[in-house]
């Protein structure tokens, strides 16, 4: 063998070698999907269209600009009821146009501004700027009364109360369908409760490290059963894979399962913490959006 076929053979064994390092470094996907197999017989309301410009493209101003928090409370409540509601782009200069609202919870011992901290509101303008989702409204209710008997009647609060004053004060869609709630930790335990017992409220649930409150666990089978098909909603649950809610989350999702309730499953690499839940609450504003986008 002369020493330019040596060469040329040597030069093709590197470029293999480095073709197959390059396959063996991918990373490997810890998330588990359960897709649903049941469908919504809801119906069906107008399909999101992407924007095609760019924000310097388009003509208007405002979506240069973040969207704007509003911290508020309720004084008829005991104690008094805080919540932060986040108006998207434009929300102010599109005076006609009503929103789709979803409501966020924070986890124990936490207060209002935990998703906000954990960067809800920076993935909500990325993505609404960018033209990726329709804008809507969120609103970050304060549960820090959890370990008082004030704070009990949270739920009852944010059903009878929060609700109502949103719909009132800000250009909300007042249907079910344009309605979701979601939480971490309690939160999430929360939002379980809330929304599979007030379907009339409504139809989208997202559960981030699923809390399971103890008094809900032997519940939540009945609360579908008794549900009507139409008012069934869509959820996602996702939880670390070194959580200790695990093993009570993977029961919840078993009798979704059960019953052939719409939801995704994921489990990912982590524990019930902030890290945990910042690493991922980019996907958690993105599935919210999608509910509405693709409908």
């Amino acid at each position: 063998m002369n020493s330019r076929q040596a060469t040329k053979r040597i030069a093709i064994l590197f470029a293999l070698l480095s073709i197959l390092s390059a396959c063996s470094s991918q990373a490997t996907s810890t998330s588990t999907i359960v897709p649903a197999t049941a469908t919504s017989t809801l119906t069906p309301l107008p399909t999101f269209a992407p924007s095609t410009t760019t924000p310097t493209s388009t003509p208007i101003a405002c979506l240069a600009k973040p969207g704007r928090l509003e911290k508020s409370f309720l004084e008829s409540s005991t104690p008094p009821q805080e919540f932060i509601v986040y108006l998207p782009p434009c929300y102010d200069e599109r005076a006609d146009k009503r929103y789709p609202v979803l409501y966020l919870l924070h986890g124990q011992t936490y207060t209002a501004d935990q998703w906000i901290r954990l960067g809800a509101t920076k993935a909500l303008d990325s993505l609404i700027v960018s033209g990726e989702t329709m804008p809507f409204i969120v609103v970050f209710p304060d549960d820090h009364y959890w370990y008082t008997p004030a704070g009990t009647t949270f739920g009852a609060r944010l059903t009878d109360e929060i609700i109502p004053f949103i719909d009132k004060t800000y250009r909300s869609l007042p249907d079910p369908r344009y309605r979701a709630i979601g939480g971490m930790s309690r939160g999430a335990g929360w939002a379980l409760n809330l929304g599979l017992t007030r379907p009339d409220l409504f139809s989208v649930i997202g559960l981030h490290s699923l809390a399971v409150f103890q008094r809900d666990a032997s519940k939540v089978a009945g609360w579908i059963q008794s549900m009507p098909l139409a008012s069934r909603p869509s959820i996602f649950m996702d939880i670390g894979d070194n959580d200790q809610e695990l093993a009570s989350a993977t029961q919840i999702e078993a009798i979704f399962a059960q019953f052939d309730i719409p939801h995704e499953w994921h489990i990912y690499t982590g524990e019930h913490t902030e890290e945990y839940w910042s690493a991922h609450v980019e996907e958690y504003i993105r599935w919210y959006a999608e509910q509405w986008n693709n409908q």
